[in-house]
């Protein structure tokens, strides 16, 4: 299963305006989206009461798969302003 994760390629298509990644067009995407979403979820319920804890905790891991939302988005992370 780990060997349809390593796959060559883009997950995201890339965002038309601004700078960052678009929604997935494969499955691999929905999977790393949903399950980063889920994650940040389960964080903030599960410390809510103890915000020193979370927030610090949130921090690192909503910035932490970025490389891996960076290098697989079509054409990679730029700025685009409609035209491309």
């Amino acid at each position: 299963m780990l060997h349809h994760f390593m796959d060559k390629g883009p997950w995201f298509r890339a965002k038309r305006f601004g700078y960052g990644a678009g929604l997935p067009f494969k499955w691999q995407g929905w999977v790393l989206l949903l399950s980063h979403m889920a994650v940040l979820l389960g964080i903030a319920l599960l410390l809510a009461d103890r915000p020193l804890v979370m927030v610090p905790l949130i921090l690192v891991v909503a910035f932490g798969p970025m490389p891996i939302y960076a290098a697989r988005t079509e054409g990679g992370w730029k700025w685009r302003n409609g035209r491309d």
